[in-house]
Parts: C-alpha cells; sequence; structure tokens
C-alpha cells in the first residue's frame, strides 16, 4: 500500500545547502511505494506547525535537517499514528546516528522506503518535549553560545568549548530521582534518552531509547588538564568508568539549582529557572529506523 509522506525541510540546519534535495527526494523515492510531499520551513517553531498540520492526512513526516528540526517535527506528531521519518543534515544529528541511520543523504532517503518501524521513548522538561538529549551546566552553556556563531559543524563546536571550559563555574544541583535524593556539585548534568550528543560522543553508552527510562548523567568537577581525556571517553564510550561521571537511571527527575541559565532540548538553547521538571513518556513515537539499529 503506498504511503504518504510530507519531507519538511530546514534550508539552514548545519549550514549546508539543500537546494538539490527535492529533487533527489523525486528522483530517489519509488513512486509506487511512497507519494512524497514536500514542505520548507521559514524560521524557528514553523517546522512544528507544518507537522502538526499534516497528523491525519500523511503516514510519515520526514524532518530534513539537525536534531533541532527534529525535535520540532517529532513535538508535533507523538502520540499519534503518525511515524516520524528522519533525513541527517545537522551539525551533530545525534538521534539520526544512534538509530542507525545513513548520514548520506541519498542512502537516508532510500531507507525511509524499509518501512522497519520502532516505537521509542520521549521525554519532557518543563513540559516541553525532547527526544535525544537535555540538560544543563556547561553543555548548555555552550549550546547557547554555539546558536549565536555564524560557523556550524563539529569543529566550531569544539573550538567553543575549548575556549569557554577555562572559566567555567560548577554549579550545585539538588536532584530528586523517583523520590530518592541527590546533592551534587556538577560541572553539568545532562538527561540522556539516547548514548549520544551527535558526532558520535556519548555520553551515557548504555542508554536505551525503549526502557522506559532516563539516565542522569552527572559530570562533577575535573582537573582542567583532564579536559581532553574526558572528550577521549566521550568518543571511546568509556564515561561510566571515569571517577569523575555518575549515572542514575529513573522516570521522575526533579532539579533545583543555584541560578537561572540556560538548558537546552535536543541542542536548542533556552533560559530556564532554579526549578526543572523532568519525566519520561515511553513509547510515545513511531520512527523509521535504519538497518543497523539495536536497541
Amino acid at each position: 500500500m503506498k504511503r504518504k509522506a510530507l519531507f519538511i525541510i530546514n534550508p539552514i540546519s548545519g549550514g549546508k545547502k539543500k537546494d538539490g534535495v527535492p529533487e533527489l527526494i523525486k528522483d530517489t523515492i519509488d513512486a509506487g511505494v511512497m507519494e512524497p510531499v514536500i514542505a520548507f520551513s521559514d524560521g524557528v517553531a514553523h517546522a512544528r506547525v507544518i507537522a502538526s498540520e499534516a497528523v491525519g492526512k500523511f503516514d510519515i513526516v520526514v524532518a530534513v535537517g539537525g536534531d533541532g528540526t527534529v525535535n520540532e517535527v517529532a513535538s508535533a506528531i507523538v502520540d499519534t499514528d503518525t511515524s516520524l521519518g528522519i533525513v541527517p543534515f545537522g551539525s551533530g544529528n545525534g538521534l539520526s546516528r544512534f538509530l542507525g541511520i545513513p548520514m548520506d543523504t541519498k542512502s537516508a532517503i532510500k531507507n525511509l522506503a524499509s518501512g522497519r518501524t520502532e516505537i521509542i521513548d520521549s521525554a519532557r522538561i518543563n513540559g516541553q518535549p525532547f527526544f535525544n538529549m537535555a540538560g544543563m551546566g556547561f553543555d548548555a552553556h555552550i549550546s547557547e553560545i554555539f546558536s549565536h556563531g555564524k560557523k556550524r559543524g563539529f569543529i566550531s563546536y569544539i573550538k567553543s568549548s575549548i575556549k569557554e571550559v577555562v572559566g567555567y563555574q560548577s554549579q550545585n544541583y539538588h536532584i530528586d530521582i523517583d523520590g530518592k535524593k541527590y546533592d551534587y556539585k556538577a560541572f553539568m548534568l545532562s538527561i540522556a534518552n539516547s548514548s549520544q550528543y551527535g558526532n558520535n560522543v556519548h555520553i551515557s553508552p548504555k542508554a536505551s531509547l525503549q526502557d522506559g527510562l532516563l539516565d542522569v548523567c552527572v559530570i562533577k568537577p575535573f582537573p582542567l588538564w583532564r579536559f581532553p581525556e574526558m572528550s577521549m571517553r566521550m568518543l571511546v564510550k568509556a564515561t561510566e568508568s571515569s571517577k569523575y561521571v555518575e549515572i542514575i537511571r529513573g522516570k521522575q527527575i526533579l532539579i533545583k539549582r543555584e541560578h537561572t541559565g540556560p538548558i537546552h532540548l535536543d541542542g536548542e538553547p533556552q533560559v530556564a529557572g532554579t526549578g526543572i521538571d523532568i519525566n519520561i513518556l515511553p513509547n510515545s513515537l513511531r520512527v523509521i529506523v535504519g538497518p543497523s539499529f539495536k536497541n
């Protein structure tokens, strides 16, 4: 049975041109299997509006962009029968990589026809959906700075991190996870649904999108000279063996911090207050995964 698919293209995600993507979609998709319709977003949250209007009219809504675009589209179709498709075009593509979706554009488009759909967990932070990763502390600070920069990409992110880490001050956090209380001074807190931020940088290597749990990753203050080591641990999936990292899994997370400041949802920064409320929504999103996905 032919499926109707709406492709929502973010023309600026990842700093990459997408002028040829509509033609590539039409040339790649088997018209006997899938009927593609193409739309372009033109500003913040516009992809969410387009996706909301597609529910009930399309079988699949495809986010052509990075984790921020995926968040917008997924936020509109979560808890519906509409499936999410992804054609990665961002700086990090964290959720796409975890789902085993090819990074090559043509291969990712072909993958949509495979029909392998999984149901995954999503989450909310202060009532707002996220699907891959949320957090506060240093990574949210960098996301805020990165969002104002002219250059995108992994190298620009690393340069910003190296520049900012010297003067960054850790904060005190009071954390309640499913009723159990913890107090930490932390360099950053990451709330992981999948294992990685993007670019195969893994903060919680054993995270699962289908276990009904979130991984609260506490990165404790560490000597500055160990920053390269901490970064390398994320690249080789060895964070849990560090004495500076503690990972606690749970469903309902309440966080109190000292100051108002940035948080991020799937890499997109915003300012939040001192109280943060996070919870898991098990089995809430249908998504087309890649051939290598294992959970």
